[in-house]
């Protein structure tokens, strides 16, 4: 595609070096132009745009499709093969970790199989998907308080052992390979998987460039400190993604400094040009940590342009854009060269912001009240892709507690790999759930049912918990040979057959699907409804929620139930104690007056 200005006088590209007799020659006679040296006087910045005539312009002419790549539509059967795209039971991660296992216990335990690993996949999604990063495994597997689900594909003690000994590479080889590659422990599987994001999707015109930080407080040689982000610790990568879809398309692991111990310079141009390898008509918007003058030109050269906020020191700039003590709020100073403007905004008294572009080739300002020129606002509209990358994946993310630095970044992979498959199924699929607003929460909860069916059904022995044991049953049950369809549950919508796995009747009650969840007083034929008895903190709130009303005089529970937080957690240990006895009364009256009361008798399906 080819955006309107984007013309180059007789489809020849204009040199930003060239000497001021032959600029001269293709400025605009009736504009007066105002020339501006930069601060290290290698660059001539004019007042007025250039004029671009001629054919269009190799930049932005995309010649590949937008989405999904005909690999991945001719191998995208289901939601299962869609996440297989990017993540299959990888024999080197099973090698390493039957590896580590006969290291550890000898042939006395049994080895991994594609089947395990992959139901220990179903499982990390699972947790993700109800919402359980800060949970504890415990609770997830405990018989009251957590889901069947977790109890009838794998007990708890196999869960953790396969996390402990899960592993990516030879440890016995990876002190010489750490020696030049502080990502030795996983550097194979990263490599492979980064290795297939670019061959299933087609980013669209516009890319977004930055940096992402999977949190993270162990030890680790390249753990970084981001005190703008909110785990301000963790392992950061550098990501370009889709600007419409938030697509992962290609990502790096920082692995701090060199070997070497000496800084790297130029790390934002190396970083924006290692990670865009392979685009081409396309439009990149980064931020002020990688966007210079000389990226731009070296982005051009590979038919790309640049947008990007730029920091006010770097020796390309002009200081007649750069002073804001005069000027009035909403003012524009723009400075153009044949490739390049630069523009200089003012959204508040004394507050500068400069942005270049190789994409803009002239001083275009929006309608708007505010004056904002074209150039922010296509900014603004793309540079958000990263961050909503980050912000998806963080709401079901499968992240566990964990003190391996290797296995954080695999967490991160799957992560990625699911929502970069859910991006992929949707486009394939178009009328897929289309009027449902909760598209990624179903899709991963039926991506992680279907990978622990296959361990269900080969369970030899039956869970100990009535809830489990009925998973059990009916997966198996419903994955025999003669068992017969059962229409109730079959998909008629052709969109919908290869999608959704089928959940039997006999397990519905036990699965707890979203939103089909009531409480018993909402039906009037239901006896009366028994409240469980108040913990600590509701009893708390109970007895200050009136004193936080007369006193600060407000009246919104949610501001109110925010004091009474903070006064609860300034309570000292001894004064909460007074709390936590009040509710263990409460606990033992109730169970008195209830005996045979559950807290799951509060529901139905």
């Amino acid at each position: 595609m080819t955006f309107p200005g984007e013309e180059w006088g007789d489809g020849e590209e204009y040199n930003p070096e060239q000497d001021e007799s032959s600029s001269e020659e293709e400025e605009n006679p009736k504009a007066e132009r105002e020339t501006f040296l930069s601060k290290n006087g290698k660059i001539t910045w004019s007042s007025a745009a250039y004029d671009q005539h001629g054919r269009h312009a190799e930049q932005n002419v995309i010649k590949m499709t937008p989405g999904p790549t005909r690999y991945a539509v001719s191998h995208a059967h289901d939601i299962v093969s869609t996440f297989y795209l990017f993540i299959t039971p990888a024999t080197e991660i099973l090698e390493m970790t039957n590896l580590e296992r006969f290291r550890k216990y000898g042939d006395s335990w049994k080895k991994m199989d594609e089947i395990d690993l992959q139901a220990y996949l179903g499982l990390l999604i699972l947790a993700g998907v109800y919402r359980s990063r800060g949970e504890a495994a415990a609770s997830l597997w405990d018989a009251e308080s957590g889901r069947p689900i977790f109890q009838a594909t794998m007990p708890l003690k196999l869960f953790h052992t396969y996390s402990r000994l899960l592993r990516f590479d030879d440890r016995e080889s990876r002190p010489a390979r750490r020696v030049t590659d502080k990502l030795a422990a996983i550097r194979e599987v990263w490599d492979k998987w980064v290795e297939r994001l670019p061959y299933l999707y087609n980013p669209g015109p516009d890319v977004t460039v930055d940096e992402q930080l999977v949190p993270f407080r162990g030890r680790c040689p390249f753990r970084q400190y981001m005190p703008s982000k909110p785990a301000k610790y963790g392992i950061k990568s550098w990501v370009v993604c889709d600007a419409k879809s938030s697509y992962a398309w290609k990502m790096q692991v920082y692995t701090g400094k060199l070997t070497s111990g000496c800084p790297e310079k130029n790390q934002g141009m190396r970083v924006v040009l290692d990670v865009t390898e392979g685009l081409r008509g396309h439009n990149v918007t980064c931020d002020n940590f990688f966007t210079s003058y000389e990226l731009g030109q070296q982005l051009l050269k590979r038919k790309i342009t640049m947008v990007g906020t730029v920091r006010k020191n770097k020796p390309e700039l002009p200081p007649a854009l750069l002073a804001s003590k005069e000027r009035e709020v909403f003012s524009l100073k723009f400075a153009f060269t044949p490739t390049t403007t630069l523009v200089s905004y003012l959204p508040k008294k004394n507050k500068n912001v400069v942005l270049l572009s190789t994409l803009h080739t002239d001083g275009d300002i929006s309608d708007r009240e505010d004056r904002k020129p074209i150039i922010i606002l296509d900014y603004n509209r793309n540079k958000v892709g990263v961050d909503n990358l980050d912000k998806v994946i963080g709401t079901y993310s499968c992240r566990r507690m964990t003190a391996r630095w290797p296995l954080v970044i695999f967490h991160n992979i799957i992560d990625v790999s699911s929502y970069n498959a859910f991006v992929i199924w949707r486009e394939i699929n178009p009328t897929w759930m289309s009027r449902k607003q909760n598209k990624r929460r179903v899709f991963l909860e039926q991506l992680g049912k279907a990978l622990v069916t296959p361990l269900i059904e080969r369970r030899k022995h039956v869970p100990r918990t009535e809830a489990s044991a009925a998973v059990v049953k009916a997966i198996q049950s419903a994955g025999a040979p003669d068992q017969p369809e059962n229409p109730d549950t079959t998909a008629t919508s052709p969109a919908r057959c290869n999608s959704i796995v089928q959940i039997p009747d006999s397990m519905l009650q036990y699965l707890r699907p979203v939103g089909v969840l009531k409480r018993k007083h909402q039906d009037k034929q239901e006896e009366q409804y028994i409240k469980k008895p108040l913990n600590a903190f509701m009893i708390f709130l109970k007895e200050q929620r009136p004193k936080v009303k007369a006193e600060m005089k407000i009246t919104g529970s949610a501001a109110v139930n925010a004091v009474v937080g903070e006064r609860w957690t300034s309570l000292s240990k001894d004064q909460q104690a007074t709390y936590y006895e009040q509710a263990d009364q409460q606990k033992m009256l109730h169970a008195q007056k209830h005996p045979h009361w559950s807290s799951k008798d509060n529901y139905i399906c």
